[in-house]
């Protein structure tokens, strides 16, 4: 394939996650005074699985951890997974500030990852009366799917790290789509414009906070992890994937990766495309 219908595909995929209308929220509940400290909450539309209560998703949204991109581009791939049978927690978080370039806050967009995860099941226990919190399921895309990888390692986390915590007891599994995955290999591909850098506070930051941040080094974790990937990503290349479930390898787990061909970046939270329907069912594996 060359180049050019390669960026071709990749931009119809684009304007395609972003041409859906923002699905609305059956609820949404702060976790922290911020503005952006909320989760939007979405009842289960149909019966999915064997019965019982519904299994809850919880979304990080991608973007490049940059102010622009909110939560409310990835609420149709949540209306989506409702009509699943999931309830759904479409979790927002600080992202960089007034500078659209800017990736990140340091520390605010760990800090609140990690308190909504914290808050989540008192929350849907109180607004999806219908859902199971003892069986979550965390999925992201690209920088949610770091985030969503990062906040079911916090219990491997450094000793002193003030985001250690949660662990294992309530999460079912991670679903992570196209993450950044690997600090190291995306630095070095500058995948997303030097975004790495940007959410560890630069140069500087980088060599001393990778090991609070870094997927690939909060290794085992002891939950059953899954990535799905696009071979035809030029966002995030599937190397960053790849090398993430070798470092787990490593580490002595290990993590399935799903390489679907002729797939780019942002297919797989369109409703619209089949990438999308495969991603429902590998959060289905672990939810029931």
């Amino acid at each position: 394939m060359t180049d050019d219908v390669a960026a071709a595909r990749a931009a119809a995929e684009e304007k395609s996650v972003f041409s859906h209308a923002p699905v609305d929220p059956d609820a949404t509940a702060a976790y922290g005074d911020h503005p952006d400290q909320v989760i939007d909450f979405y009842a289960p539309r149909t019966q999915g699985g064997p019965g019982g209560p519904a299994p809850v998703v919880a979304v990080l949204h991608g973007g490049a951890w940059r102010a622009p991109y909110d939560r409310r581009h990835v609420s149709p791939f949540a209306g989506f997974l409702a009509r699943r049978g999931f309830a759904v927690a479409n979790v927002e978080y600080r992202r960089g500030d007034d500078d659209a370039s800017l990736a990140g806050r340091w520390p605010d967009t760990f800090d609140d990852v990690a308190a909504a995860l914290d808050a989540l099941p008192a929350l849907v226990g109180e607004l999806l009366p219908q859902a199971d919190p003892r069986r979550t399921v965390l999925t992201g895309h690209s920088a949610g799917g770091h985030l969503a990888l990062w906040g079911a390692a916090r219990h491997v986390l450094p000793a002193g790290s003030p985001w250690r915590g949660g662990g294992s007891a309530i999460l079912r599994g991670v679903v992570a789509l196209a993450p950044i995955a690997d600090f190291a290999i995306a630095d070095k591909l500058d995948v997303c414009g030097g975004a790495v850098r940007q959410l560890m506070g630069g140069d500087e930051h980088f060599a001393e906070r990778q090991p609070h941040t870094d997927p690939a080094l909060l290794l085992p974790t002891g939950i059953a992890t899954t990535l799905v990937q696009g071979r035809a990503d030029r966002e995030v290349p599937q190397i960053v994937a790849e090398s993430y479930a070798d470092a787990a390898a490593k580490a002595g787990e290990m993590v399935g990766v799903t390489l679907l061909e002729d797939v780019g970046h942002f297919a797989l939270i369109d409703p619209t495309a089949d990438a999308c329907a495969v991603v429902a069912e590998e959060i289905a594996q672990l939810a029931w």
